[in-house]
This record gives C-alpha cells, sequence and structure tokens, in this order.
C-alpha cells in the first residue's frame, strides 16, 4: 500500500476512532500464523475473570511462537500508521502487546472499555496507543466480532455520556481493524458453535511501561533471531532520554555476539537537550 493510502486510514482514525483496512496482508500467511498457533491454543487453558473472559483463550510472546507473527508486526502500512498517531507524543513507537485470542461459544459480551485506561496519566491531549485486530477466523456477529463505537475517541468522545449504537467489526482473515487506544470497545458475544479467533498487535508510545513484559517474552537469546527493526520495536531500543538503557548504553548491545563485561555509559538525548547542556558548558 502507499503512502497515500496509509494517509487515508490515519485520516479515518482521527475522524471516527476505528478503521477496518481490507486485504492488508495476505491470506496465506494468516493461514500459517493459525496453524502455527493452533497447538498453543488446544494448550492453554481458559482464562480467569470477567474482563480476560472464562471462556476465553489467551497468549502472548507471539513473535517466538511463529515467524509469521513478524509480518503483522511490521505491516508497513500499519506501522506508518502507528508512528503517524503516535509520533506526535514520542521519539520513537513500541511493541505493546502480540497477543493471541481464542473466543469459544458461550462467552458473554465483553464490558466495553478503552485500552488506555490501563495507564494512569492524563488523557485527552494525545493518543496512548494504536491496537490492531486480525481476525484469524472469520469475524461475524455472531461469532463476537470486535464491538466498536464510532466517535467516542479523543476528549469530545470521552466526555460523551451515552457511547452510542456500536459497530460489529465484521470482516475477514486479511483485514485489519484498526482502532485507536481512547476509542471505546468490546468484544462481543459468542452465540454460535464455532470460536471465535484473532490476533491484536499493538503499538504504543515508547516511553510508557509496555502491556506485555517485552524483555522476558523476547529475552536476548531470542532477540538475536530478530532484525533490527523488530527487536527495537521488541524493547531493544533507548527512548530518548537515555530510557530503557542498559548499563547506560542501548539495551540492542546485548544482541552482539560479544557483550562486554564492562559497558561506559553514553548520553543518548534529544537535540534540544544536547543544545542545553552546550549552553551550560560554554557559560
Amino acid at each position: 500500500m502507499s503512502a497515500d493510502t496509509a494517509i487515508r486510514w490515519v485520516a479515518e482514525l482521527w475522524r471516527q476512532g476505528y478503521c477496518i483496512i481490507p486485504g492488508a496482508v495476505p491470506t496465506a500467511t494468516i493461514a500459517e500464523l493459525e496453524a502455527d498457533l493452533d497447538p498453543v491454543f488446544a494448550a492453554t487453558p481458559f482464562g480467569q475473570g470477567r474482563f480476560y473472559g472464562y471462556h476465553t483463550k489467551r497468549f502472548g510472546s507471539l513473535l517466538k511462537r511463529s515467524r509469521h507473527a513478524e509480518a503483522l508486526v511490521m505491516a508497513p502500512t500499519i506501522l506508518s500508521i502507528a508512528e503517524t498517531i503516535l509520533g506526535r507524543a514520542c521519539d520513537r513507537i513500541q511493541l505493546n502487546v502480540a497477543q493471541a485470542i481464542e473466543i469459544h461459544p458461550g462467552e458473554p459480551r465483553q464490558l466495553p472499555h478503552r485500552d488506555h485506561d490501563m495507564w494512569e496519566g492524563e488523557k485527552g491531549s494525545h493518543e496512548y496507543l494504536l491496537n490492531v485486530m486480525w481476525p484469524l477466523t472469520p469475524f461475524t456477529r455472531e461469532n463476537g466480532a470486535t464491538c466498536i463505537y464510532p466517535f467516542s475517541h479523543g476528549p469530545a468522545g470521552m466526555a460523551r455520556e451515552d457511547l452510542g449504537e456500536a459497530v460489529v467489526a465484521a470482516c475477514m482473515p486479511g483485514d485489519a481493524i484498526c482502532f485507536l487506544g481512547s476509542t471505546a470497545h468490546g468484544a462481543g458475544a459468542n452465540v454460535s458453535k464455532a470460536v471465535r479467533r484473532g490476533v491484536v498487535i499493538g503499538y504504543s508510545l515508547g516511553w510508557l511501561k509496555p502491556y506485555e513484559n517485552l524483555w522476558l517474552a523476547y529475552p536476548p537469546g531470542v532477540a538475536r533471531t530478530f532484525s533490527p527493526e523488530l527487536a527495537a520495536l521488541a524493547g531493544y531500543a533507548q527512548h530518548r532520554p537515555n530510557l530503557g538503557n542498559y548499563e547506560g548504553q542501548c539495551p540492542s548491545i546485548l544482541l552482539g555476539d560479544d557483550v562486554p563485561d564492562h559497558i561506559g555509559a553514553v548520553d543518548a538525548l534529544r537535540p534540544e537537550q544536547e543544545a542545553m547542556l552546550a549552553e551550560f558548558a560554554q557559560g
């Protein structure tokens, strides 16, 4: 997809809080990913709690469970959208979550919620995250497709007392359901006789504590198999100034073949901070 296409979807997200991008990745990629995850779904217990769901299975660490998960995380149009939406409030974006979800028959409708509420910071001045739901099976009203509340995002949407009518994000494998962190949404009830499978890939501001503990999900031995760009998204990059460092350096140093026993700290500052320090030194 072209840069103009990404701009179009960004405009749609700012306008109504969500968009559905048809054919964002090949259906063959989705089928191969589901095949890799199928035994993990079978082995994973049901969740506990009314939010996660008693008839729903969830597991993360998808980048080490299937090589095909990278195609979703690194989809160029999606990354361009995420960087445009979130880049206003951070130096770099990060992977927030890569989680598979299987909703079984009998699971009731999920409470409408906004994903940015996992953080206690002030809301309204910027977005905290962008989530992308990728169907592994067709999403329908009957099997619990994600329900999204249009125009519930941003300061005006959050000020509304009534969320209004939800849109059922019915779509097919290969399509991408994108929504802002401030957009109210929730899984629908699965009243069918089949499971509903999907994958949620989330991106957040690089200075936030991510939903998924990236360094435990992808320790250096795993992250060494990633491309530099994927490793950076998965936590092996500093966020200026000096956030997320290892011994004062970018944690990507741990992905090399020979990690020094003793490491010297190196500044990683924003340009205006470097200028302030230079001015101070001259004074």
